[in-house]
């Protein structure tokens, strides 16, 4: 399993392909905005998309499900306590700051522990609330997206409506913490980092 990363919009969200080096099927994971710039690297990399994942709901992060939807014709996955997220009002005022444009509604939602195939290649959902009550997390083969549950040097922020920091360091010290300290972690802004280093380093972690 391999992946590309792109930084759309004006908060920097890191989207990334997520693709099966032999097949070539690819998962879109956050297109947050700009799908101006997803498109062509889709096309560089010879990829086939095959579905749109979303970490969780806020518009920073699906922006551009409807661009990449209705280019690909590919469904749309989120956890369901964050499905009401994709298109509510509350969210729309933001879309022109960030580039956004509303997302259509999930196709199919993702439960805890469910395998999601890409190809030949897996990604694990991990279920790790906190962010907001939907947020999850995919491993895969040497790296987990975090999506905006953990950062380098940084955790999610909890003061959105739905934020439980109770939920959030849970999700980080039993779901996160415990994978093998030498995982790539990407998250959902700014640079990789490992599990290892979020344990000893991270001064947001208790």
């Amino acid at each position: 399993m391999e992946y590309e990363l792109i930084i759309v919009g004006a908060l920097e969200t890191n989207c990334y392909l997520i693709y099966c080096p032999e097949t070539l099927d690819c998962a879109v994971v956050d297109p947050g905005a700009e799908a101006e710039k997803i498109f062509p690297e889709i096309t560089r990399l010879k990829l086939k998309p095959v579905m749109i994942l979303n970490t969780h709901g806020h518009m920073d992060h699906t922006g551009a499900n409807r661009d990449i939807k209705e280019r690909f014709g590919i469904p749309l996955l989120i956890h369901s306590k964050d499905g009401p997220m994709l298109g509510a009002s509350d969210q729309l005022e933001l879309s022109l700051f960030l580039g956004a444009r509303e997302s259509p509604p999930a196709d199919r939602f993702i439960e805890d522990r469910e395998e999601i195939s890409v190809g030949h290649c897996r990604l694990k959902v991990i279920y790790t609330p906190g962010h907001s009550p939907g947020s999850v997390s995919f491993l895969g083969e040497g790296f987990l997206l975090s999506g905006d549950t953990l950062f380098w040097g940084g955790v999610g922020r909890t003061d959105l409506p739905g934020g439980s920091w109770k939920e959030l360091e849970e999700s980080i010290n039993s779901k996160i913490l415990t994978l093998p300290e030498e995982l790539i972690v990407l998250p959902g802004h700014g640079p990789n980092t490992t599990v290892g280093q979020e344990k000893n380093l991270n001064p947001f972690i208790p």
